[in-house]
């Protein structure tokens, strides 16, 4: 019986069904965000069966950026270090500038593209 393989994982990959941890990337993303905005305020999700902890940034006008964190620990260090509070989304959900920003850029990318 001859078997094939479907996915070969070359050396370094991750093994199927592992995720992906928070990297030095995902920091220095944060930390440039952060420092390029004004009154962001940082909301911890926990880690899911699909995703690793993450962090949603969100700036005073509801721009956001989501990425991995290590723990909600660190990104209460995080969040010290840089002024930023720290919310755990479970217990005060998502601020309304939010839900506003993604739908007036759902509304602009709907009025390009009939443009």
């Amino acid at each position: 019986m001859v078997v094939l393989a479907l996915f070969r994982w070359r050396k370094g990959k991750r093994k199927p069904g592992t995720l992906r941890k928070a990297t030095s990337n995902d920091l220095a993303h944060l930390e440039e965000w952060a420092s390029s905005r004004r009154g962001v305020e940082a909301y911890f999700e926990p880690r899911t069966n699909v995703t690793e902890a993450t962090v949603v940034l969100v700036a005073h006008d509801g721009e956001w950026t989501r990425r991995r964190v290590d723990s909600l620990e660190s990104l209460q260090k995080f969040g010290a270090k840089r002024s930023i509070p720290v919310y755990e989304v479970n217990r005060v959900g998502y601020p309304q500038r939010m839900r506003d920003y993604t739908r007036r850029l759902k509304l602009q990318r709907k009025r390009d593209g009939q443009a």
